[in-house]
């Protein structure tokens, strides 16, 4: 009879690897939010632009408020998602 060997994962290791993916997805979507409305609006003369608080719209959008937006995102995903975990090893022989 073969014999298996149970392999136990470290729980530290699940949870920083959710964070990783939540932090992945979160810079994935603030690279798409700065793309999409930095470029989307096409090339227009500079005549044509709309201003936001003295910036052109599209600057506005993907560069300020993007900004706070993804701070304000990232800030409540710390609080939510991410864990203070021990990087130290367990006494009890876990692993």
């Amino acid at each position: 009879m073969e014999k298996t060997e149970t392999i136990v994962t470290d729980k530290r290791f699940i949870q920083a690897n959710r964070e990783a993916l939540w932090a992945a997805g979160l810079a994935l979507c603030y690279f798409g939010w700065w793309y999409l409305s930095a470029y989307i609006p096409g090339e227009v003369p500079v005549e044509e632009y709309t201003y936001i608080f003295g910036f052109p719209a599209w600057f506005f959008l993907s560069c300020i408020l993007g900004f706070v937006l993804f701070a304000i995102l990232a800030s409540f995903m710390v609080a939510t998602v991410f864990k203070d975990i021990s990087l130290e090893g367990s006494d009890k022989g876990d692993k």
